[in-house]
């Protein structure tokens, strides 16, 4: 593309945060109508770039030019002044006001010092009909899908005439009806001249939609890909400065004794289906299916998050009563939750108050007392074995990058030195070279003996590390494959109810 139609020019940019340099003289240029993806492992600086431009954080040093004109992005405002939105990948609608509230929150236009209502309302269908999103718009964001006020945020965006669109991780949370439907959206927002910035880590979008990819790496521009040279064996290469040779590592271990056995239970969410499964010492069973299929349901079952209604459920030939969370902890079980900032940790805590939360009952010196010095231990450990990216111990957990923060995660629930290891979906969201150093742990604590019970909506990872399938469609279980068994042709039939 030629310099003339160049929309945005990142030069020198550079932001630090207390121990930790985010960008490091990085560069970024977008032209009109392009769509370029942003991608690099957790940490390299993405999310960091992206806030700036959407005048959320002021950079260090650096300039960015917009359409020619250099810009100092102090405010939201000022970016969007100049035609930037940003698309969290945490959506940021107010789920008790109306979709067209949403859309002009904040520029509500007015009418003898009252807001004027039907003038939201008309000008909020108009860009409602360019998303093609044929909901109401009094109707309250609270009742949208995800994949809805996604399209809601987009049309945001085009009320403020935005020219250049930033969408962080938008797929994460989609079912892939929806994610489709995004894509056409994108595809007429760029006839209209938009220029989109992605950032996702699933390669196999970007490969697909990418004009152009530029790669960060450690807070460092590492590089850009056009066309031809995107690459799923490119952008790996550019994104962790080497080869992984062996993505999925995965072989089987000597199966122990059943370590959990499931009979004839019924979720609260499924009460009409029964579930019977076995899971054995060093073992990595998959459980794959559809969105709504009752994976997580299952899991929060096992874990006394939602007791299940009837049925058994044996931890090693004994009978237990899962009523709640701590009835499992006791018994040797962890889950780590599909939502970490929601779920599996306290933002605002550190690294150490983090990983020691669950296991400060256990190590309490007399069953009272914290025990600072097995926290202190506990942590270091938990850092040093699951390679954590962190200043230190005493970091806000809220500061880390996603693939840190879900090493914290498991870092929680390893310090408890559980015997069954519930896991719903562990590399949602994070870098391919997080993802390997996830897969590679399950490796190591299958060959421990553990067992491990893992949620994935990614097929390649199901036939990549399980041992076998237990595969779920509407809350029932259609089936289990073995390893030798596993094809995404063998998985989707019986995804879909087919035998």
């Amino acid at each position: 593309m030629s310099q003339q139609n160049l929309i945005l020019n990142v030069q020198g940019l550079t932001k630090r945060f207390p121990g930790v340099v985010a960008l490091n003289n990085v560069q970024l240029q977008l032209h009109e109508g392009e769509f370029l993806s942003l991608i690099g492992e957790n940490g390299a600086g993405k999310s960091t770039l992206m806030k700036i431009l959407a005048g959320v954080q002021l950079q260090d040093e650096g300039t960015v030019e917009v359409f020619g004109e250099t810009v100092h992005m102090d405010s939201v405002k000022t970016a969007q002044h100049h035609g930037i939105a940003l698309i969290h990948q945490e959506l940021n609608l107010s789920e008790n006001l109306s979709i067209a509230a949403n859309i002009f929150l904040g520029r509500e236009p007015a009418t003898a010092g009252f807001i004027d209502k039907e003038t939201i309302r008309c000008e909020a269908q108009r860009f409602l009909d360019m998303v093609d999103l044929k909901i109401p718009p009094e109707t309250l964001a609270g009742d949208l899908s995800i994949g809805q006020q996604q399209l809601v945020e987009i049309a945001k965006a085009l009320s403020i005439d935005a020219r250049i669109l930033i969408m962080d991780e938008p797929t994460s949370s989609l079912s892939a009806g929806e994610s489709e439907r995004l894509f056409e959206v994108i595809a007429e927002l760029r006839e209209r001249g938009v220029s989109i910035i992605y950032i996702s880590h699933r390669l196999g979008e970007v490969r697909m939609l990418s004009d152009r990819v530029t790669i960060f790496r450690d807070g460092k521009y590492a590089g850009d890909l056009c066309g031809e040279e995107i690459t799923h064996d490119a952008m790996v290469k550019h994104m962790v400065g080497r080869d992984i040779s062996q993505y999925y590592s995965h072989e089987p271990n000597p199966i122990g004794d059943v370590i959990l056995e499931v009979s004839k239970l019924r979720t609260q969410a499924n009460p009409e289906h029964e579930l019977s499964f076995k899971v054995h010492q060093g073992e990595i069973v998959g459980i794959s299916g559809l969105v709504g299929a009752g994976r997580t349901e299952l899991l929060d079952a096992l874990f006394g998050v939602a007791p299940a209604i009837s049925g058994t459920i044996s931890i090693s030939d004994q009978q237990v009563e899962l009523t709640c969370p701590s009835d499992a902890i006791n018994l040797g079980l962890a889950l780590v939750p599909e939502d970490r900032k929601g779920k599996g940790l306290v933002l605002q805590m550190s690294v150490k108050e983090n990983t020691t939360m669950a296991s400060l009952k256990t190590h309490a010196i007399n069953g009272i007392f914290s025990n600072a010095e097995r926290e202190e231990l506990d942590t270091d450990e938990m850092i040093a074995r699951l390679r954590t990216k962190t200043p230190n111990a005493e970091q806000t957990v809220g500061f880390l990058s996603g693939g840190n923060q879900q090493k914290v995660v498991l870092g929680k629930w390893l310090a408890t030195s559980p015997s069954l290891l519930l896991l719903d979906e562990p590399t949602r969201g994070i870098d391919i070279g997080a993802k390997q150093e996830i897969y590679q742990l399950m490796e190591e604590l299958a060959s421990q003996g553990m067992a491990v019970l893992f949620v994935s909506s990614e097929l390649e990872e199901i036939i990549g590390m399980s041992d076998r399938t237990i595969v779920m469609h509407e809350g029932k279980i259609t089936g289990e494959l073995p390893r030798e068994d596993l094809t995404e042709e063998s998985i989707m039939r019986l995804a879909t109810g087919g035998v």
